[in-house]
């Protein structure tokens, strides 16, 4: 009979056996896990990961030889949040998508709602030209930090202090337009929340010939720049068939030189009427990727100028135009009228406890945000909430290449070629 204490050891050491098997990954995620190669995580806690984002490399020396990104560390469920809310309710969490260009969000998501509603062409004229002017306002704020922290990632400190600060001034005309700074939720269905403070139109002409004057600086100390150069050319190409077959859009997009811009393909709100360039690059890689997202904040800044001389009203004396549809169904009424008129306070009531009636139907609209193609699929039951939503997010699309992108590179590579393709994770997991 055997003893006691050898069958005990025995279970022990069969047990320490399958948990070891448990642990190993699967032999075809990584095959050569027992030969010359070595696995390495890069993050999901690292800076130049720019988030939560987990990259499993496996790596020949300091040649990357098979990478696998893993998504999902910040996934928060705003899908199905949005099935239990009203289409209103759930414009403050558009603003935690793209967290550096929360009124870019908030506009797309509202120009989805109005197409299932069938109001975007019943938009007054200066409402449209403000949801621009905040669009291209978000779009330089994005690019500058998005420059910052790729030149930061490279070695190139003095570059990223000089782009945030330019973009603390953009925080400042966000905070006397819509209240906050960071979070905005300045979008209304049908509208906007209000109009423009009283010299918030020379604040915006300042701050246009002052970003301009630090994007030419920016370009003087990196675009010909021997260290910059070298970290970038040539890294990370992407040629243009590749691009179109991962589904990539905005700067990554058209920096490997396709020529494709909702704002342009798709025109939507006034863009049709404004002149502006969609820069594209040529070999597709990290440094073209930079180039095109400093011409596009040239451009950006060309619209505004465009749209500050063309809007409905002017700024600089209080305007008469209105900023939201007159649909009392849609948009809440004045508070002066809730209280004095029984028809407007059923409107409020019945829009704050119910939301919006929408119509059966589904529609997907896409707007072009600094990341690229920002997404909405509205499918409607009818009601005051959507049926389904789902987020078309361009964070989530151009980190899907990395698998392909980042074989035959090196370690400090791979901080490169994050840093060029822009990313952010609460877009990417929502």
């Amino acid at each position: 009979m055997a003893d006691v204490r050898e069958i005990e050891i025995r279970d022990a050491a069969a047990q320490a056996e399958a948990a070891a098997q448990l642990l190993q990954p699967a032999a075809e995620d990584l095959p050569d896990i027992h030969g010359e190669k070595m696995v390495l995580n890069m993050g999901p806690s690292h800076p130049s990961t720019h988030g939560v984002l987990r990259i499993v490399l496996e790596l020949d020396g300091e040649i990357i030889t098979k990478a696998a990104p893993e998504v999902g560390y910040l996934h928060r469920g705003d899908e199905k949040i949005a099935e239990n809310m009203t289409y209103t309710q759930f414009i403050p969490y558009t603003d935690r998508l793209d967290y550096l260009a929360p009124l870019a969000n908030n506009v797309a998501y509202a120009l989805a709602v109005e197409k299932l509603l069938g109001i975007q062409d019943k938009l007054p004229p200066r409402c449209q030209y403000l949801r621009v002017i905040c669009c291209e306002l978000a779009r330089i704020s994005s690019h500058l930090l998005g420059v910052g922290a790729f030149a930061m990632d490279v070695g190139a400190l003095t570059v990223f202090l000089l782009t945030f600060t330019e973009r603390e001034k953009i925080y400042n005309l966000c905070e006397s337009l819509t209240g906050a700074r960071f979070t905005t939720s300045y979008t209304r269905i049908g509208g906007v929340s209000r109009d423009t403070p009283p010299g918030w139109c020379a604040a915006v002409r300042k701050f246009l010939k002052e970003v301009v004057v630090n994007i030419d600086e920016v370009e003087t100390l990196l675009t010909r720049n021997r260290i910059w150069v070298d970290r970038t050319q040539g890294v990370g190409v992407i040629p243009k068939e590749i691009a179109v077959d991962y589904g990539l859009s905005g700067p990554n997009l058209r920096g490997s030189g396709v020529e494709y811009d909702l704002r342009r393909a798709h025109p939507y709100l006034v863009y049709d009427r404004l002149k502006f360039e969609v820069p594209v690059g040529s070999a597709g890689d990290c440094y073209d990727r930079y180039l095109v997202r400093m011409e596009e904040m040239r451009q950006s800044v060309r619209i505004i100028e465009q749209c500050l001389e063309q809007i409905p009203g002017g700024f600089d004396n209080p305007s008469k135009e209105p900023v939201n549809v007159s649909d009392g169904k849609i948009i809440l009424p004045p508070k002066e009228k809730v209280l004095s008129s029984m028809e407007e306070l059923i409107h409020h009531f019945i829009n704050v406890t119910q939301g919006v009636d929408a119509p059966p139907g589904e529609i997907y609209f896409g707007a072009e945000n600094p990341k690229g193609e920002l997404g909405f699929y509205i499918h409607s039951k009818g009601g005051g909430t959507p049926h389904r939503l789902k987020i078309r997010a361009p964070s989530f699309v151009n980190l899907s290449i990395l698998s392909w992108l980042l074989p035959g590179y090196m370690i400090s590579d791979t901080v490169s070629i994050l840093g060029s393709l822009d990313f952010v994770m609460g877009e990417c997991d929502r």
